[in-house]
């Protein structure tokens, strides 16, 4: 295992002078050896009180690498050169990775050799350290041996706040500094012009190019619209900054602040010139517009459906087109998975019977807005080009990578009587990880979870005295695209007949080479046009009019309002009940699915700020720009509308059980991303979910063996693959080729069609050969499938909408590739549903023409067999080609996770497995 370095010993390191070559061994030797020094200030340990715990010592929970995410130059050095960690830097990483084969034997007592006491308070003889930050006498911060997590205990509400805002900077300042600057599009400048902080300033910025003015005036509209509690959410917010500029300055006036200030040039490490800047409070609303767009923004790709419909009426005619078009977007599925699955309809952005307005491009006009302007050097080169393009398909899509999942299961069905819940979001990988772990205990505040780096003034998923509570990314349609017409030239457009100039927005980076990023000097401007219906994403014309494509989203210029909600979850006056869950969660806007247990009952709640749109409008395709087709009472100057009421949101209480893996809410309930139709990851939990209740004396233990066993389960090899089988073997096989892959597939399906180590540490998959055979099958088979009936533009334009793939080796989203997450996105429900009308079987919701050899048994049954004679052949370095980690051909290597680096300290990768990021395990067994 790699030496630790301990946080006390090294945090107080002198940052040594630039070094040529800093990472030679030679070199960091002698660093080291200047500079071991007398321990900095530790202070004796002490014991905090645990405030009102409810668990029973029942409640769990994990978040990898490691709770430490701050290091020294010198601890940076360490690792770079010998893997060594700072102390808490990866503690949490052995253990979330041990359950991928240590779930089959896990009981309720071994749950936590896998997972933290998240118990409330440190028994004395764990406690590592209490500091009261700044010598303030209202807070203390206690630190537990075992992980290192923050305990913060006010007894002032502002001495709370400070303590929690220090802490934050304590353990991640670096990462809190990296994030303002990405939500401001200024990533580049901070941190070096490296492709990929090119592709993440552009992503964000282009639908969120806030100026400080509108950052300001989202703080001023959540105070002023929420009375007390907007006053209080200030007054936090106010003490949090305190607390992190207040540690900015004891690291900088003490030496031991993040070494990455010094290898970007921040900081000088002899003299100790430059600055780190002080936060400031539009930065939280710059950090919660990059979470709100990465994890709580459904819609968009309005623009993308017009292309694929109109594609389909090219190929099929405008009747039968429309059809086919429908039959692939499956608003509605009758065969998808619910979480809320006890027959209530919750109609939304459903199909009207006579659609208004719509304003579809005439073909081949449509145009991507330019987002880059005037690059200069490594701005404008190929790799630069690369990422704005990856960069603008992901902030323009409507698959948006929300991930995460939940598993909770009523009492009723329970060996104890009382709820248990397995939740977490899926959040990708980081060194430091984005995600945060701390209790907060203080006046109106008493939690336990984990927070977004920079946004922890409140517990944002986590536990209260005797609930709890996660969130998965629900996709519902908060964005809708706008047709303007242009007058006059191409920055005017008509608003209301009157001739309107766009305002253009605009952000200036360069960057100069420094020892984190070598990329050679570059430069360029963001520029966005902005109109009162959102910032222009295309150009196109439309019945020959020039038109500016814009997107509106309903949490535009209102990223701050969530606030409130989280607020209130951590108010344990205030969240006493379900009910109360319920509406803490409604003053939340981001798109999430809400789950809630205690030691009674269970509950569900969909949020985010869903728009009421115009009678007859089709929140599937871009509508005109005028005032019959906005959304009702809607007000561009603060970009408030008329939303649906909290009783049309999918909701519940006590229901039987509750499954969420990004899925389908509820019947009648459309949600933006395609893919919600028969084979969906949810199924992973649903089947196994419902036979445990179905069985009964439901367990924590039993019901994270459901959640790990999913976890490692190829969705397609579980619910496709079976039926791809039998249409293979619907007559004896004679092609030896085929027929030994056959076997293998099969004695893999036998097995569970589980992507797992043949033991742990193998780094060899077990049944490696048939995986490798799907991989390479699964694009194959799906082009020859659907691609001869489709023709090819109708298919490529359907995977604009819909990926065909996402294997856990696949490069996608804005985690790229070793980012865990798998099988969200893909073409399974529609192969799934091919395959079984062509084998006679019957489809709910059926393809609108059989796409398989034309429908002929014989034919599909021909094209699959050479498909997968094809996939047989191919080498695991075909399949697997290699990446800067990976050598080509190394297949658990493509599959694993990486805690992918945004500081200096790197993590070893792990074995895969497809489950939240951050999880807890929870069993109330009283309540207040």
């Amino acid at each position: 295992m790699p030496r630790r370095t301990s946080r006390t010993a090294l945090d107080r390191l002198r940052t040594p002078g630039r070094l040529t070559g800093f990472l030679k061994t030679a070199s960091v030797c002698a660093l080291i050896a200047g500079l071991l020094s007398p321990l900095g200030q530790v202070a004796a340990a002490a014991e905090t009180v645990a405030a009102n715990d409810y668990c029973g010592s029942q409640c769990s929970d994990i978040l990898p690498p490691g709770e430490n995410g701050n290091a020294t130059l010198a601890q940076i050095l360490l690792n770079q050169a010998f893997g060594s960690q700072p102390d808490h830097a990866e503690d949490q990483l052995g253990p979330y990775a041990n359950l991928a084969k240590g779930y089959s034997s896990l009981t309720n007592a071994t749950i936590n050799t896998f997972f933290n006491d998240a118990s409330f308070g440190v028994a004395s003889d764990q406690v590592a350290s209490t500091l009261n930050p700044a010598g303030r006498t209202d807070v203390t911060i206690v630190r537990d041996k075992k992980t290192g997590v923050p305990h913060i205990t006010g007894t002032t509400r502002y001495g709370t706040e400070f303590g929690a805002g220090y802490a934050a900077a304590q353990d991640r300042l670096w990462l809190m500094d990296v994030f303002r600057h990405v939500g401001r599009g200024q990533l580049t400048t901070f941190a070096g012009g490296a492709p990929s902080n090119q592709g993440l300033e552009q992503q964000f910025w282009r639908n969120a190019p806030y100026s400080e003015a509108d950052l300001q005036a989202q703080i001023d509209n959540a105070v002023a619209t929420n009375g007390a509690r907007g006053q209080q959410a200030l007054a936090d917010a106010n003490a949090y900054l305190a607390g992190i500029n207040s540690y900015i300055d004891a690291s900088d006036s003490g030496r031991y602040f993040p070494g990455e200030y010094v290898l970007t040039g921040h900081k000088d490490s002899v003299t100790n010139a430059g600055t780190i800047d002080h936060f400031k409070i539009t930065d939280l609303v710059a950090l919660a517009s990059v979470i709100g767009a990465l994890f709580g923004s459904g819609g968009g790709g309005e623009v993308n459906n017009a292309i694929s419909l109109l594609a389909a009426q090219e190929q099929y005619g405008v009747t039968k087109g429309t059809e086919v078009w429908e039959s692939f977007r499956e608003r509605n599925d009758p065969e998808a998975v619910l979480t809320v699955h006890n027959g209530e309809s919750f109609p939304y952005a459903t199909k009207p019977t006579t659609p208004q307005g719509e304003a579809l491009p005439d073909a081949g006009t449509v145009a991507t807005e330019p987002l880059v302007y005037d690059p200069t050097g490594t701005g404008g080169d190929q790799s630069a080009s690369a990422a704005a393009a990856t960069a603008t398909a992901n902030a323009l899509t409507s698959a948006k990578r929300g991930m995460s999942n939940a598993l909770v299961v009523s009492g009723a069905h329970t060996a104890s009587g009382h709820p248990v819940a397995v939740f977490g979001p899926q959040t990708g990988y980081f060194a430091p990880q984005l995600l945060m772990l701390q209790e907060i205990q203080g006046p109106g505040i008493s939690a336990r979870g984990a927070s977004f780096a920079g946004l922890s003034m409140y517990v944002e998923l986590g536990r209260g005295q005797d609930y709890s509570w996660s969130a998965t990314t629900s996709g519902q349609d908060i964005i809708d695209t706008y047709a303007v017409e242009l007058c006059q030239d191409d920055v005017h457009y008509l608003y209301h007949g009157t001739c309107t100039a766009m305002e253009k927005i605009e952000q200036k980076n360069s960057w100069a080479p420094t020892t984190a990023d070598g990329t050679a000097a570059g430069s360029y401007t963001m520029r966005v046009w902005k109109t009162k219906y959102g910032p222009v994403a295309y150009r196109a014309t439309v019945g020959g009019k020039k038109v500016a494509y814009t997107t509106l989203r309903s949490s535009y210029m209102h990223e701050a309002d969530s606030i409130i909600g989280f607020q209130m979850l951590n108010d344990p006056d205030y969240v006493k009940s379900p009910q109360t869950f319920q509406s803490a969660v409604q003053h939340i806007n981001y798109t999430f699915n809400w789950f809630y247990a205690d030691s009674t009952h269970t509950a569900y709640y969909n949020s985010g700020d869903n728009p009421v749109r115009a009678s007859g409008v089709d929140a599937e395709f871009p509508v005109w720009a005028q005032a019959s087709y906005e959304w009702k009472n809607w007000n561009p100057t603060t970009n408030t509308a008329d939303y649906t009421a909290a009783s049309a949101h999918p909701n519940s209480i006590d229901q039987d059980y509750y499954i969420s893996w990004n899925n389908k809410q509820a019947k009648d309930y459309t949600t933006a991303p395609w893919g919600d139709g028969s084979v969906h990851r949810g199924n992973l939990l649903e089947d196994r979910v419902k036979k445990l209740v179905a069985a009964g004396g439901v367990t924590r233990a039993s019901l994270v063996k459901a959640m790990a066993d999913a976890a490692l389960t190829d969705l397609r090899a579980e619910d496709v693959l079976p039926d791809l089988l039998k249409v293979v073997n619907s007559s004896t096989v004679t092609d030896s080729t085929a027929a030994a892959a056959v076997t293998k597939l099969q004695t893999w399906l036998t097995a569970g069609g589980k992507r797992t180590e043949t033991s742990a540490g193998s780094k060899t998959y077990a049944n490696a050969d048939a995986i490798r055979i799907l991989d390479a099958w699964w694009p194959l088979l799906v082009e020859a499938e659907f691609k001869p009936g489709l023709g090819s533009s109708l298919f490529t334009a359907f995977q604009a909408n819909l990926p065909v793939d996402e294997s856990p080796s696949a490069a996608h989203g804005p985690t790229g590739s070793h980012a865990g997450s798998s099988f969200q996105y893909g073409w399974w429900s529609y192969v799934d549903k091919d395959i079984r009308a062509v084998l006679g079987e019957p489809v709910q919701g059926p393809p609108a023409i059989k796409y398989c050899g034309g429908g002929s048994l014989s034919a599909c049954r021909d094209l699959l067999i050479s498909t997968l004679k094809t996939a047989a052949g191919k080498t695991a370095a075909q399949v697997y080609p290699g990446d800067d980690l990976c050598s080509a051909g190394n297949q658990w290597c493509a599959d694993s996770i990486v805690q992918r680096t945004l500081g200096g300290i790197k993590h070893y990768n792990i074995s895969w497995q497809n489950r939240p990021t951050y999880q807890q395990v929870v069993e109330f067994t009283s309540h207040r």
